[in-house]
């Protein structure tokens, strides 16, 4: 019993939840503060986001290690603190069935928060919910297997669809600084994962995967890592340049410093595992610290 809630705390993840709360945060961050609602029924939907938003990303958590296990994928990664997968499965293939139960069972809980959210907010919210749990249920099984697609998979939904979803639910409506700061996360956990995705080159492209470095290469993949930091940092230049973000928001751009180095040691060091791993770590830092100072940024700003 003991080995089997080991195996499902393995596959949840914690480590990669935090990215959650974090842009959940920017998302209530950037929600407008005169939008009506008194402190209780905001501080219950933050709440039902804020677990939603986790359900979901345990539920994509858990079925990707299914599915990782299932096509064989877990027995030939080659894996960092930062990619590869937890690696739980193969120990304990009896608690396959767990696994694949538990992530079904997050995204029917999910979708029944989601259902609660859209009773207090409104059919507005129903577009993004619906993206968003198709992303969940596909990303392990379709989304992966496409290049294009699983480049702006997960920031789409870390971006847009979470940052701009609390917004609405918060505020009551959709504005352009929600989506002008949306599109930092968009652009920063596209490239979390796409240089994630560096050391399983092999072993993914055996278990019938397409992403970017399996089509394109990690050194051609490393540029356009180097283009969505730009995209990243530059978004947070015209953001505040045009108004739609406060000028407190460039507390953001501090991370970007390190992004010239972290772009050159991911092209310099693409098809070297042990010596990308750190650059891996620290794309990670500059990931949460720079959403986590955007959203300090929209607050007192």
């Amino acid at each position: 019993m003991s080995s089997r809630i080991a195996v499902l705390a393995g596959t949840v993840r914690p480590n990669f939840l935090v990215l959650t709360p974090a842009c959940v945060l920017l998302g209530m961050a950037v929600a407008d503060a005169d939008s009506g609602a008194d402190s209780a029924p905001r501080y219950l939907l933050l709440g039902l986001i804020l677990l939603g938003a986790l359900l979901a990303h345990v539920s994509v958590n858990m079925l990707n290690e299914y599915e990782d296990f299932r096509s064989g994928l877990d027995f030939h990664t080659e894996r960092t603190p930062f990619s590869g997968g937890s690696g739980s499965l193969p120990g304990q293939p009896g608690a396959a069935g767990t696994i694949l139960a538990g992530g079904l069972l997050s995204l029917v809980a999910t979708v029944a928060i989601g259902i609660a959210l859209l009773y207090f907010r409104g059919p507005g919210l129903l577009p993004l919910g619906l993206l968003g749990l198709l992303l969940v249920a596909t990303y392990s099984t379709h989304i992966v297997r496409w290049p294009l697609a699983s480049l702006v998979a997960p920031g789409l939904g870390f971006g847009p669809l979470m940052v701009m979803g609390t917004a609405f639910v918060v505020g009551g409506s959709y504005t352009a600084g929600a989506f002008v700061a949306s599109l930092v996360p968009f652009f920063l956990v596209s490239n979390l994962l796409l240089l994630n995705q560096f050391p399983d080159v092999e072993a993914d492209r055996d278990a019938g995967r397409s992403n970017l470095p399996i089509r394109i290469g990690r050194r051609a993949s490393s540029v356009v890592y180097a283009i969505f930091l730009g995209g990243a940092f530059g978004t947070l230049v015209l953001g505040t340049l045009s108004g739609y973000l406060p000028w407190a928001a460039a507390l953001a751009l501090v991370p970007g410093l390190a992004a010239p180095a972290l772009a050159l040691h991911a092209r310099r060091w693409a098809d070297d595992v042990k010596r990308l791993e750190p650059v891996l770590g620290w794309n990670v830092a500059l990931t949460l610290g720079t959403i986590g100072l955007l959203a300090l940024g929209l607050v007192v700003g």
